[in-house]
């Protein structure tokens, strides 16, 4: 359980004065930091050219070598349609052989690359084109109508992976044109991507990442004697996250590819045919959100397949429910589960477990690990901004050439989120234990504050998770006019549980109510058929939030 007292709205007694910085028990490495994220990535490629880099759903495979000459050729066709150091390409495809091609051409001119979600809305994806001052656009001939709200003033071209439709240009056309790559003159705090932050507690801003800013957090993600990812070359890493979200782009992607991993490509999830692709290629490391290790651990589909061959599972952009171990270790109990803290501004990754490093320290699974090498993290009252010592809740606060540059044309945005200390905000809630491992508790947006106390979402949703009848749960706020806040619950019952019926609204808040203080019980439940989340698993509290006006909120 966390600490029993915030220090959000009290201030915290017998806080030591002087500034507590935590820093990683690895000793700090030597990063190169200075070079193109290109050239740091594709440093080994003389001897791995001939290893196969990419494989997809269908077995089609890419070598090292390959891969780096399908992006080189993209490259120097696209610096024959006009692009040039500095400008954007937007990349709007799913996971795919040429989302990672077009990464690196933009890479290798100088350019930026801004990724976007392909199931986005126009007036999403014109936002995002607007904000961004994109001259390209990748994307498959399906998406090619989502960009017609903008034809009036269309100043960018629009290439597409499959047969181009009027207007449009080939991606392989593109990439036969004749050339040569031209030589460019690359600052390492230059941009290189441009993604965009998930919107979830705010409107979607501009994420400034340089080279020095990823090869900084990759370098201190799998580079050195013991890593902190002990990624090998053997490895199999599954990509089935999205790589237009910071997670898979870094942590499955510019991570594997800096080892020499080979990647395993999955357009979308569908669980029997991620299994069997688990299992034909031998998977060895996943990078996973909780629905996925949810459905890993008790999805009875999982035990027709051998997934012996996996051995680190990470768990990353949500917390990961305690009771899910159990049920993930005798399912699968060859596999090190352990979770790791990222943020899209942080470049992304904060804190790894220490079960992840090639020679393991003592770890739990509750925690997300401790902070990463060549970093520091803090944790601060938010009200004083004082820095607070161990097993008090405070604010957590990451420093380190690794995080963002700032936001895009938001000089006022990026001072909140910057100090000018250089310590990047987070807005996450958290403490570090004894063992010097950090426990994140909730959001400092999505706090609920009842009569001034304070009730965490994730906490409740863990306890409601743990119900033998509940499959998934979100607990968020309901503005009230005599405590301000109450917490109400959204909750999908288990269709695998006979009990289905026996799940009443009294019946939750009873179970709820016999683990917790008074004012962190449960005003309502509303049952759902399903908790909607983001593409990495984190729960839509807005979209949730919005259904609340058509409920009454009963008092306790």
């Amino acid at each position: 359980m966390p600490p029993s007292t915030y220090s959000i709205d009290e201030k915290t007694k017998n806080l030591n004065q002087t500034t507590h910085i935590f820093k990683s028990k690895l000793p700090d490495i030597p990063i190169n930091n200075t070079i193109p994220l290109h050239t740091y990535s594709f440093q080994k490629l003389p001897q791995i050219s001939h290893r196969p880099c990419l494989i997809t759903s269908s077995g089609e495979t890419y070598t090292y070598g390959d891969t780096h000459r399908a992006s080189r050729n993209f490259a120097v066709g696209l610096f024959n349609l006009g692009i040039r150091k500095g400008d954007v390409i937007m990349i709007l495809l799913p996971n795919s052989p040429e989302f990672v091609f077009s990464f690196w051409a933009a890479s290798m001119l100088g350019a930026v690359s801004t990724p976007a979600n392909p199931s986005y809305t126009s007036p999403e994806i014109t936002k995002q084109l607007k904000a961004s001052k994109a001259k390209i656009v990748i994307t498959h001939a399906m998406h090619v109508h989502k960009l017609k709200q903008q034809e009036e003033e269309n100043t960018f071209k629009v290439i597409t992976v499959d047969n181009p439709p009027e207007n449009c240009m080939s991606f392989s056309a593109i990439s036969s044109m004749e050339g040569k790559l031209p030589e460019v003159n690359i600052d390492p705090d230059d941009m290189v991507t441009l993604p965009f932050s998930s919107g979830t507690t705010g409107l979607p801003k501009g994420v400034i990442l340089t080279h020095r800013s990823l090869i900084t957090n990759v370098a201190q993600t799998v580079d050195g004697e013991n890593p902190n990812f002990n990624m090998k070359e053997e490895d199999v890493v599954l990509c089935v996250l999205p790589l237009f979200h910071i997670y898979a782009l870094h942590c499955v992607m510019l991570c594997s590819m800096r080892v020499g991993c080979t990647v395993l490509l999955m357009e979308k999830f569908e669980m029997r045919a991620m299994l069997e692709l688990v299992e034909k290629h031998k998977v060895s490391v996943v990078m996973a959100v909780p629905p996925l290790v949810m459905a890993l651990s008790k999805n009875p589909i999982a035990e027709e397949y051998d997934l012996s061959s996996v051995r680190m599972v990470m768990s990353g952009g949500a917390p990961l429910k305690t009771n899910i171990e159990e049920a993930f270790c005798s399912r699968m109990p060859k596999a090190i589960l352990r979770q790791a803290l990222g943020m899209t501004e942080s470049g992304p990754v904060i804190t790894m477990s220490f079960g992840f490093a090639k020679h393991p320290m003592a770890s739990k699974l509750e925690p997300c690990g401790t902070v990463i090498r060549n970093a520091e993290m803090k944790i601060i009252d938010p009200l004083t901004g004082s820095s607070l010592s161990y097993n008090t809740l405070g604010e957590i606060c990451i420093r380190g050439q690794q995080i963002m540059k700032g936001y895009l044309n938001d000089e006022r945005a990026t001072a909140e989120a910057i100090d000018e200390e250089g310590w990047l905000h987070t807005g996450d809630i958290g403490y570090v234990d004894n063992d010097d491992e950090l426990f994140i508790v909730d959001r400092l947006k999505e706090i609920i504050k009842f009569k001034g106390y304070q009730v965490a979402p994730a906490e409740l949703e863990g306890l409601l998770m743990s119900h033998p009848s509940i499959e998934d749960a979100a607990v968020v706020p309901q503005k009230d006019d005599v405590a301000g806040e109450v917490p109400v619950a959204f909750v999908v019952r288990s269709s695998n549980n006979g009990d289905f019926n026996l799940v009443t609204e009294d019946a939750v808040k009873d179970f709820i109510a016999k683990q917790v203080v008074f004012y962190k019980r449960l005003h309502r439940i509303v049952f759902i058929d399903k908790i909607p989340k983001s593409a990495i698993g984190k729960i839509l509290r807005k979209e949730l939030k919005a259904k609340l006006p058509s409920y009454q909120v009963n008092p306790i």
